[in-house]
């Protein structure tokens, strides 16, 4: 981890902070300085963090899909520590299905989890941040299928899609406060999710075969990329949608309906 202090004196929050990318954010913050408040549905692996982490941090259990959840998440920050100065949205899953066959059920809760909990998390803190007067940074996790798209994924891929179009526009919007909104899109990244999928027979060699870099990321990785763009060190870097996928973007996506139930073919 680096040696760093960037975020001395700052404060964060991260939604969806309680595993992979979300909480390697979070002690990554927490190691350059930062206070940090994270939002999640995992209360018990939330306590976790906050058995550990020090008066630094606090855990809030947070819904992003929830407007007053993610509402009380950025007010926490403020409460505690004064200030909010760096917010970052993490929070995300998916139901794969082919698109005749996923429900409307299955759609929302992946367009709600991926794209309105994002949504909620900017408006809030984007709010806290003009009230301040002292601008921000604001780094969106959307993923390699913003621009990608995937068998069985097109839930996913529109709402991740919809991320970046989200962060541009709040770019667009928000630069007159000194507020800077950035996409990550990571590829394939080592989390309890993608794990679960790897465990397939065959599924890390079709993945594999199309990442240049010839392996998936950490969540360090991702969240190096994340800390960059929230630091003063992108102070005049906004609206970019950051690829951190070891080129995949440069091959093509696997199709994985041999890896998945007969019933999602």
């Amino acid at each position: 981890m680096p040696d760093s202090q960037r975020f001395s004196g700052k404060v964060a929050v991260v939604a969806g902070g309680a595993s992979g990318i979300g909480r390697s954010i979070v002690e990554r913050l927490l190691a350059e300085g930062a206070c940090v408040v994270a939002g999640d549905i995992a209360k018990e692996a939330l306590d976790d963090l906050a058995g550990r982490l020090g008066d630094r941090f606090v855990a809030v259990p947070c819904d992003v899909t929830r407007e007053t959840e993610v509402a009380e998440m950025v007010a926490a920050a403020a409460d505690r520590f004064g200030a909010l100065h760096a917010a970052f949205n993490v929070a995300g899953s998916q139901r794969p299905a082919l698109l005749t066959d996923v429900t409307e059920r299955d759609w929302d809760f992946t367009v709600d989890l991926c794209l309105k909990g994002t949504f909620f998390g900017m408006k809030h803190a984007a709010r806290q941040m003009i009230a301040q007067g002292s601008g921000g940074a604001i780094v969106n996790i959307a993923s390699l299928n913003s621009r990608v798209p995937m068998v069985l994924g097109s839930a996913y891929c529109a709402a991740k899609a919809g991320v970046a179009m989200l962060s541009q526009c709040g770019a667009l919007e928000l630069g007159e406060h000194g507020i800077r909104v950035s996409t990550i899109s990571p590829g394939l990244t080592d989390t309890p999710l993608v794990r679960q999928l790897l465990t397939i027979p065959g599924a890390r060699e079709a993945y594999l075969d199309r990442i240049p870099l010839d392996r998936m990321a950490s969540p360090d990785d991702i969240a190096g990329a994340a800390l960059f763009l929230a630091s003063d060190d992108a102070a005049y870097v906004s609206g970019v949608n950051l690829f951190v996928d070891g080129a995949w973007r440069q091959s093509t996506y696997p199709d994985l309906r041999p890896f998945l139930a007969d019933g999602a073919r």
